[in-house]
């Protein structure tokens, strides 16, 4: 298998720069994965899936963008943890981490947890902060707000 600074290397002259979406990645129309999917690590959550996890509220959703980011839009019900405090939220005792969210703390069986962003690159960093420290059903929207308001706008 060829990897991301081969590829990244190989396309050093290309037009458009290697892209991650979720767990693949595009360079030069080429497409590999960064992980191996038989790990049993879920694969990233569609609009499709999110929108209707939203509808009937059985999704913990975070948003690891900076507080500004957050303040200027937002997915509903949506919980603002930025990228750089993740790993120490993550690590709050469940009373600790509620008084400071107000909202009921992850455990690390759950299978709702999502992380989402502005374009799914903080999110996916995030996921693999979750997953070290336990959260191994964790997934991400890899689209990230960009592909919402996008999308929200049909």
């Amino acid at each position: 298998m060829v990897s991301f600074q081969v590829l990244r290397r190989l396309c050093l002259f290309a037009v458009t720069k290697p892209v991650c979406h979720g767990r693949v990645i595009s360079a030069c129309g080429l497409k590999t994965s960064t992980v191996n999917h038989s790990d049993g690590q879920p694969d990233p959550v569609t609009y499709e899936q999110l929108k209707v996890m939203l509808a009937n509220h059985s999704v913990q959703l975070f948003d690891v963008r900076n507080p500004d980011e957050f303040q200027a839009g937002r997915i509903l019900d949506s919980i603002n943890i930025p990228l750089g405090q993740l790993e120490e939220s993550l690590k709050l005792p469940p009373k600790q981490f509620q008084l400071q969210f107000k909202v009921k703390a992850p455990k690390k069986e759950d299978d709702n947890i999502v992380f989402h962003c502005r374009s799914g690159k903080r999110s996916l960093s995030a996921l693999e902060i979750a997953h070290r420290l336990g959260f191994s059903k964790a997934r991400h929207y890899a689209g990230g707000y960009i592909d919402w308001e996008e999308r929200e706008k049909k």
